[in-house]
């Protein structure tokens, strides 16, 4: 899509305005009703470009326009109705890190996709020997005269220098997650500006800030693991916004459901003396108005409150005035949702609450990588889609992994309604001093910027022990800046040399496949901050085929359905009444050579049975929302295990030789049969709230899974304890579950008349799932001997 030159059609000039008119409209009905004129007029003319071959192609990749991509309003919480989209083609050079301006820009690029994307026309490795060049023209629109030019970086990665005009604008910025702008007013002429970007990013081999970004060839080859291609440079919206001399640089805004009211901190440039008023309102109608001095919170009242949460995500319209006397001098847009999350004690177990009440979050990990934009989504519908799939599949949660989005992201999962976990990036080393000043000072930011998001409910500091340092003193310092969400101090304290600081509001454990046996504290919630990572590759849908990896692979889709509803029905069932309060599975998409998405890296294929995993989802959250108490067996007292199996009903568990059968049990039956059959309930030698079988006759030995078949055996140690320890699901009609202790997922079977460890959607022969459920209910008896 090229504009055409002097001397074009008619036709296609008029579909080019057609194609801007579609652009002002869409961002139209974001800002609220009024015309971005500026958005055309700033375009750059592109010349000769085209983007490279993707190695995979998402339902948008083709949808992206050449001269205007991503042509909406990029700010929705702080909206103006005149800015100018720069994004579109710019000249393009590499030079060596150390290198000047070069005198020519001999490639173009077009913004704000990275140099390693195919989307950006340029797709090759960039490395911390190379130095990025950007330079464009454009045009301030004549009815912005007598305003402040704004000009705004969304995100670069990593530092960006700019010029305008030949005139370096303000300081160098540092930081690859955060936005950041420039009044360039002073540095601009009448009619043509250049403006000149450099961008220099060393990934992995600096100390700031980089998530699981890598230096790697952009080419799909084997490898890779977890970690992904690098994105250097521009990677979000670059624009133009005239203000006026004093303006409204932020709004901070925090509800307060206990007291009815909205609590505002209007944050402003050059507003010494000026107040700020800001209306709440819905559907055109106003519902509340204070005024207060801008830097200081002040209250806006806010009756009835309808509250925001994942099933009703209602959003409210705000908009605040900048006063000078009684002379409005600056008015942006916003919306806020009403919702309040905490930690309380819920039936004696502590718990995340969201507007006071507890409901299980059960999310997935969102790496946030595209194969033809690696970083950056092609299109605002793709930005969207993976949110809107969460919604599709039953999911109220997202942890947004070691990536920090675009604001656009935010404003969808505030409207769509998803709770969101965010990720602060995480470095590649422990860090010097000074690392640790810009990775603290990036983080600062990133708070500020998206502090007033409704959907955001946890920040997460530390990830697995990467480039850890200070974890206790982070959580306070970032439960300080933000006491209005909760904290956790590290994700995955139970792994990879991870140091818990043993503070914030959660206990975060990694449990692969899972989904293990996280338990809360005194003071802590529990969560499961990764689990699962089930397997499948889809041929004619892999980044290098072949080359794919999961954490457990799966032969079919019908068992990658059966595993994994497996695991959300034994959060339900098993972890959830024990105290688990939130799980994130790994992951919602396939990423590079990662297959453990329930959909493919381009977005083609989703894996997994939509419906069935809605359903157990909603499950789930159902669940959450009446009793969660675990169900209790009579401890000390012998009893028998019967089958429930229809046409098995007649059948015992019972030992023999130290392996465990079922077996007919009657009153006609021998004593030592009896004997066999009998089994005195203790509690859980591993967990006391879970139970322990001892055997009748052989005391001292219990009912205990090895390599999956089951025995009657004495032991110590922790594995053993834990192996011989059963938590109690709900079966039907009465009966009882048994689920393994340190495998909540897997259950007590008999198959073949012989006692089995089983796993749902497993891929043993004693995991047929015929009968499934039956062979795995039991009904508690009176014991064959006394």
């Amino acid at each position: 899509m090229r504009r055409v030159p002097a001397g074009r059609r008619p036709l296609d000039w008029l579909r080019q305005l057609a194609r801007w008119a579609t652009t002002a409209l869409a961002a139209l009905t974001l800002v609220g009703g009024t015309a971005l004129t500026a958005t055309g007029s700033a375009a750059a003319a592109p010349r000769a470009w085209t983007p490279k071959p993707s190695p995979m192609t998402t339902p948008w990749t083709n949808q992206v326009p050449t001269d205007n991509p991503l042509p909406e309003y990029p700010r929705p919480q702080l909206t103006r109705p005149d800015w100018a989209n720069l994004n579109g083609i710019w000249d393009f050079a590499v030079t060596s890190a150390d290198a000047g301006q070069p005198d020519t820009f001999t490639e173009q690029i077009r913004v704000p996709f990275v140099a390693e994307s195919a989307l950006s026309g340029i797709q090759r490795k960039i490395t911390e020997n190379d130095k990025l060049w950007y330079k464009r023209t454009f045009t301030v629109p004549s009815n912005w005269n007598g305003r402040r030019v704004q000009l705004n970086f969304g995100a670069s990665d990593w530092r960006t220098t700019v010029w305008v005009n030949g005139r370096q604008a303000g300081a160098t910025h540092s930081g690859g997650y955060d936005a950041f702008s420039y009044d360039v007013t002073d540095l601009l002429t009448a009619g043509t500006n250049t403006i000149v970007v450099s961008v220099w990013d060393p990934t992995e081999t600096g100390t700031q800030a980089i998530g699981k970004q890598r230096i790697r060839d952009v080419a799909p080859h084997p490898g890779g693991g977890i970690l992904y291609t690098a994105a250097s440079g521009i990677w979000q919206t670059v624009w133009l916004e005239p203000t006026a001399s004093a303006y409204i640089s932020r709004l901070d805004m925090v509800p307060d459901l206990a007291n009815n009211r909205l609590k505002v901190t209007v944050r402003g440039t050059g507003t010494n003396g000026h107040q700020a008023r800001v209306s709440v309102s819905t559907g055109g109608t106003t519902i509340g108005t204070a005024t207060g001095p801008v830097g200081t919170e002040f209250t806006v009242p806010v009756p009835n409150p309808h509250l925001w949460t994942p099933e009703d995500p209602f959003l409210y319209d705000v908009k605040a005035d900048l006063l000078s006397g009684g002379t409005i001098v600056d008015s942006v847009g916003s919306y806020t949702g009403m919702r309040s999350i905490g930690i309380a004690r819920v039936d004696g177990v502590l718990r995340p609450v969201l507007n006071g009440r507890f409901v299980f979050q059960t999310g997935t990990l969102d790496q946030g990588y595209w194969p033809d934009g690696i970083y950056t989504a092609p299109t605002d519908a793709a930005l969207r889609h993976d949110l809107q799939k969460h919604k599709d599949l039953g999911f109220n949660m997202v942890r947004k992994h070691i990536k920090v989005e675009p604001q656009r992201w935010f404003y969808w999962a505030d409207r769509l309604g998803l709770l969101v976990w965010q990720d602060m990036p995480s470095m590649e080393r422990t860090p010097d001093a000074a690392a640790r000043t810009q990775w603290e000072a990036e983080y600062d930011r990133i708070i500020d910027q998206h502090r007033s998001s409704p959907s955001l409910v946890m920040w997460v500091n530390q990830n697995e022990g990467w480039g850890q340092y200070d974890q206790a003193r982070l959580a306070d310092k970032v439960k300080a800046a933000d006491p209005s969400r909760l904290v956790d101090n590290m994700s995955g304290v139970n792994c990879c040399g991870a140091v818990d600081g043993g503070n914030g509001d959660v206990v975060d454990h990694h449990v692969y496949v899972g989904p293990g046996t996280t338990v809360p504290s005194a003071t802590r919630a529990a969560v499961l901050g990764e689990f699962g990572g089930l397997g499948f590759k889809v041929a004619g849908h892999e980044w290098y085929p072949g080359g794919g990896f999961s954490y457990e692979d799966q032969p079919d889709l019908a068992h990658l359905n059966n595993r994994f509803v497996g695991l959300i029905d034994a959060i339900r069932e098993v972890r959830m009444p024990r105290g688990l309060s939130a799980s994130v599975y790994t992951e919602i998409t396939d990423v590079e050579n990662e297959v453990n998405g329930l959909l493919t890296y381009d977005r083609q294929v989703v894996k997994v049975d939509e419906a069935r995993v809605r359903a157990a989802n909603r499950a789930l959250i159902d669940a959450s929302r009446g009793a969660t108490a675990p169900i209790t067996l009579p401890t000390g007292q012998y009893k028998s295990l019967r089958v429930t199996t229809p046409g098995y009903t007649d059948r015992f568990v019972r030992h023999k030789d130290g392996a465990v059968f079922t077996e007919i049990v009657g009153g006609g039956s021998d004593g030592l049969l009896k004997n066999d059959a009998t089994w005195k309930i203790v509690p859980g030698l591993a967990n006391s709230s879970c139970y322990s079988f001892e055997s009748r006759n052989y005391p001292g030995e219990y009912l205990r899974h090895r390599d999956y078949r089951v025995y009657k055996e004495a032991g110590s140690g922790d594995l053993y304890r834990a192996d011989a320890t059963f938590c109690p699901v709900r079966g039907a009609n009465g009966g009882v579950r048994l689920s393994a202790y340190n495998f909540p997922e897997q259950y007590l079977r008999h198959y073949n008349a012989e006692l089995w460890l089983t796993t749902p959607g497993g891929t043993h022969t004693w995991d047929n799932p015929a009968l499934f459920t039956e062979d795995t209910t039991w009904t508690v008896e009176a014991p064959w001997a006394p």
